[in-house]
């Protein structure tokens, strides 16, 4: 369950119009966080992030589906039953939940040290285009300077 803060925060984002992307940012902080803190661990920092993913897709985030070129399709069923999950919520199960905690908590919490995010951050970056990071370096540009 997300904290009451970090759903705050997402909620400021969508209400500035904000991209769904930076609002789920929020959900993978949190859990960047809870790794850090020692709450739990992770597997690798792809992990962290897809947690955080999941908890913003559960949360209501509409984020668009994963790549179908690029993720297996259990990963691309799971994110489906995420974003129903934010329309229609219901009660998690208390077994599963438990379950799920206690082999995190078994995990390492040397992924979300800054040197594997930023490796984890590398590597995603060298699997987009040349025109693609382009891209997303100009838009950000052009969004920093009209916040500034």
């Amino acid at each position: 369950m997300p904290e009451e803060e970090t759903l705050r925060r997402a909620r400021e984002d969508e209400a500035e119009g904000k991209a769904p992307s930076v609002q789920a940012g929020e959900f993978v902080r949190e859990e960047i966080h809870h790794v850090r803190e020692g709450k739990h661990g992770a597997r690798s920092a792809k992990q962290a992030v897809a947690i955080g993913l999941s908890k913003a897709r559960r949360a209501g985030v509409k984020l668009p589906p994963p790549d179908p070129a690029r993720t297996s399709k259990s990963t691309r069923k799971k994110a489906k039953a995420d974003s129903e999950q934010g329309r229609h919520p219901r009660k998690p199960s208390k077994k599963r939940s438990r379950a799920t905690m206690n082999a995190l908590k078994r995990e390492g919490r040397q992924s979300a040290s800054s040197k594997a995010l930023s490796r984890q951050a590398k590597s995603s970056a060298s699997k987009r285009s040349k025109k693609d990071r382009s891209a997303s370096a100009k838009k950000a540009a052009r969004t920093r300077s009209a916040q500034s």
